[in-house]
């Protein structure tokens, strides 16, 4: 989908690189296909001797030839380098922002004439291929700049096509869920410990039974309530241990974080005003 293409990174830090490793492990472009720009020379030149793709000495020159723009920069940074790029930008091109937080209206405003934007928003996975991404099309994107931001994303995980109007639900779900299953791996961990195992034992049937559990729901595509239902013998051990985490609150809890998180996200940027909070999800 993207051979061929060339491809523009601005601001190339973690997420950045993230996916740069993961669409040249997957062999979806050539690193002489691609053009980074980061905060730092010392940046750029370590991704380009690490990668072997090229660099620009500003976002403006990065964008002339390019086919596909990642905006990979802070929130806070957005409306500064959209500024930069907009009188080289074309409505050849499809430009694609990870910026948590900041909406489309504001960033196709800024742009001049019908060039196609797309809000995305990864999370952390992405780093080893298993990643989760929302993208939402702007007002000028057509069902071929969506193939092409999927075909990007899908070489780092797995993707979710929703109306912008969902993106802050995407953020407080999929974006901050990883810190939320940390927090259950990390106790299901304690608990083994508690009960006479090894903490690097633990830690690994905590994070495996987890990685396992998650596999059998997106392969299966059966409701998580019936696969629960299959691993519950009756009188047996694991609807003991399933009074306990409902007695606990666990449920009502998990859905008051991804509500809590959600909202948070919705004040990452001042709507009035289309600037930008320095606020990570």
């Amino acid at each position: 989908m993207l051979e061929g293409r060339r491809l523009a990174i601005l601001g190339a830090g973690k997420l950045g690189e993230t996916l740069l490793r993961g669409l040249l492990e997957a062999k979806a472009t050539d690193p002489s296909s691609v053009v980074v720009t980061a905060g730092h020379e010392a940046r750029i030149q370590q991704l380009a001797g690490q990668f072997g793709v090229k660099t620009a000495d500003s976002n403006a020159t990065a964008v002339v030839d390019a086919d596909l723009v990642i905006l990979a920069v802070k929130p806070q940074k957005i409306s500064q380098v959209i500024g930069e790029i907009a009188p080289a930008l074309k409505p050849s091109q499809l430009v694609i922002s990870v910026a948590a937080g900041v909406s489309l209206a504001p960033m196709e405003a800024a742009i001049p004439g019908p060039v196609p934007v797309i809000r995305a928003m990864p999370n952390t996975p992405c780093r080893l291929n298993e990643g989760m991404t929302g993208l939402a099309p702007g007002t000028h994107v057509q069902a071929d700049h969506i193939a092409l931001a999927r075909a990007i994303f899908e070489a780092v995980g797995r993707v979710v096509v929703v109306d912008e109007k969902h993106m802050d639900a995407v953020t407080g779900l999929s974006a901050s869920g990883p810190a939320f299953i940390y927090i259950i791996i990390e106790s299901l961990a304690e608990a083994g410990v508690k009960v006479g195992l090894p903490r690097d034992v633990a830690t690994e049937l905590a994070a495996q039974t987890v990685r396992g559990a998650a596999a059998m729901v997106l392969e299966t595509g059966e409701h998580p309530a019936k696969l629960k239902d299959a691993v519950t013998t009756p009188a047996g051990c694991t609807m003991d241990g399933i009074l306990e985490l409902e007695d606990g609150g666990l449920r009502v809890t998990l859905i008051k974080a991804v509500v809590k998180a959600t909202q948070r996200a919705t004040e990452l940027v001042d709507d009035s005003a289309g600037t930008t909070v320095a606020r990570d999800p």
